[in-house]
């Protein structure tokens, strides 16, 4: 008797489980690749390129238009997103990693795949992932040309990668390494490549940026941002009929380089060509909600969509100044740089079951807080050594607090410049863009401009940064730098135990900041 009671208490206790499981949000996470801010119309008023449905899912949700992403470029970005934690404390000081690169996220270190599959969740990469897996070198081949162009010739396509998504807590996978001008050009699934390159592809977009390389027969460039989209549809659809709710990450290769819009969104913007590529990213969105929608999970499924950074000048900025539209709204600087162009980005949330509707929220958030409002949705608890800057974002989504969620908010350019945020204060320490717009490091150096170090902004009053208040209010710029060097020595900017960055030796960017 004693145990069958134990057996139906056992039986119980599994099935409220179950049950508190299913009650969890699917989560969708779409990643645009260097789209500014000013290109989805609703955060821009005055732009020029249409984006009805992304209008439709900010009507249907929560608007955040304080949104920053942790670097001002594509790797980093996407380490960020998924690990909880600044990209400067891994390997990458700067910069973004090649296409046939080693994976920069550790073996050891969670991610938010992880921690949601242990949550019941299960768990989907679709799309670019830029963030290195270990291609398999052919036998003799010289392994010291991985990072090389060299590599191209030495990878094995019949053999799996090592270190990629599924090393990293996905369930399901399906992209390539790097953007889409990056090679080799190979799908891969579940850590296969499904065809071994035979050519080599050569052509060129509008301005002639694509670089060379192994191309599969089933990779054609042009299509593979609808190849993705139905792969993600695909998924969401054999997903539903399971009991388990499910985590869809779905980092997307556009509007990236190179610019190729299909034929159907050719001309429709009355822009350029990046605005016709912004468009079919907006019909990709279209796409995904009608696809959650048709399955009859819309109620309760979490959809983000945001960017990687702002963008690119490869957008062409001047085609676009002719028709008055400003990818980075009234940001300075763009994609790579320290100004607010370079990470401050679109970002939407639209969860009908808690999310109120058609709301903005100016409070300041960072693409590292995904991975801790991920954990309070499904009660996970965070450890000391993971998520070190996610603050979670749960109550602005619900509308259950107001109040800001981060003391402070710390970006990094290319080059690996450093920037801290508290408030409405803005502290760059660095003397131009730290990125691609005027001054870059190269012409301060070449044209020997006297500018001061740091840069101290007060966003409220210029959200252009154009005045810089270094010497009116010294003392201010102080306590920022104080308050980053902490951040970086604490190895974190949540409160718990320090933790160690990776590779301090040798750091050069923070050396400025810490002595």
């Amino acid at each position: 008797m004693k145990q069958l009671i134990f057996f139906l208490l056992f039986i119980s206790i599994i099935t409220v489980q179950a049950q508190k499981a299913n009650k969890n949000p699917n989560i969708i996470y779409i990643l645009a690749d260097d789209m500014g801010y000013g290109d989805v119309s609703c955060f821009n008023p005055e732009g020029k390129i249409p984006t009805p449905h992304l209008d439709q899912m900010a009507a249907n949700g929560i608007k955040f238009t304080d949104a920053h992403t942790s670097s001002a470029v594509c790797t980093p970005t996407r380490y960020g997103i998924l690990t909880g934690r600044y990209n400067w404390r891994s390997s990458l000081k700067k910069s973004v990693l090649g296409g046939f690169s080693k994976s920069l996220i550790k073996q050891e270190r969670t991610t938010i795949a992880e921690m949601l599959k242990s949550r019941g969740y299960t768990t989907a990469f679709i799309g670019k992932w830029h963030l290195g897996w270990d291609w398999a070198i052919q036998e003799g081949a010289d392994e010291a040309a991985r990072n090389k162009w060299e590599a191209q010739l030495a990878v094995d396509y019949t053999k799996p990668i090592e270190n990629g998504p599924a090393t990293h807590g996905f369930d399901y996978s399906f992209g390539f390494c790097g953007s889409l001008d990056m090679a080799p050009y190979v799908y891969v699934e579940n850590n296969v490549p499904t065809m071994v390159p035979t050519k080599t592809t050569v052509c060129v977009d509008e301005k002639g940026f694509w670089r060379e390389g192994p191309t599969s027969d089933d990779f054609n460039h042009t299509n593979v941002l609808q190849d993705l989209t139905n792969k993600a549809i695909d998924y969401i659809s054999q997903e539903t009929k399971k009991k388990t709710p499910f985590f869809l990450y779905f980092p997307l290769p556009a509007p990236h380089t190179p610019i190729l819009p299909t034929t159907e969104f050719l001309g429709k913007s009355n822009t350029n060509l990046y605005g016709d590529f912004v468009m079919q990213v907006d019909d990709v969105v279209r796409q995904i909600r009608e696809a959650i929608k048709k399955q009859g999970i819309s109620e309760n499924t979490l959809l983000v969509f945001t960017s990687d950074n702002g963008c690119s000048p490869r957008a062409n900025f001047e085609e676009l100044a002719k028709v008055n539209h400003n990818p980075s709204y009234n940001f300075r600087g763009a994609k790579a740089d320290i100004f607010e162009g370079g990470h401050r980005v679109p970002f939407i949330v639209e969860w009908p079951a808690k999310a109120p509707k058609n709301t903005n929220s100016d409070k300041t958030i960072c693409t590292t807080d995904f991975f801790a409002t991920c954990a309070e949705i499904s009660g996970y608890n965070i450890k000391d050594s993971e998520a070190e800057d996610s603050f979670s974002m749960l109550p602005l989504i619900t509308g259950e607090s107001n109040n800001e969620i981060r003391d402070y908010t710390v970006h990094h350019s290319i080059n690996g410049s450093f920037a801290i945020r508290q408030g409405n204060w803005k502290l760059n320490l660095c003397p131009g863009s730290g990125g691609w717009s005027y001054p870059r490091p190269q012409d301060i150096k070449n044209e020997k401009l006297d500018l001061p170090n740091m840069q101290l902004y007060n966003l409220k009053a210029d959200i252009g940064e154009t005045r810089n208040l270094i010497n009116i209010f010294p003392e201010k710029a102080a306590e920022l730098k104080a308050a980053l060097k902490k951040i970086i020595l604490d190895g974190r900017s949540t409160p718990g135990a320090v933790q160690e960055n990776e590779d301090m030796e040798g750091w050069k960017q923070i050396q400025p900041i810490i002595n």
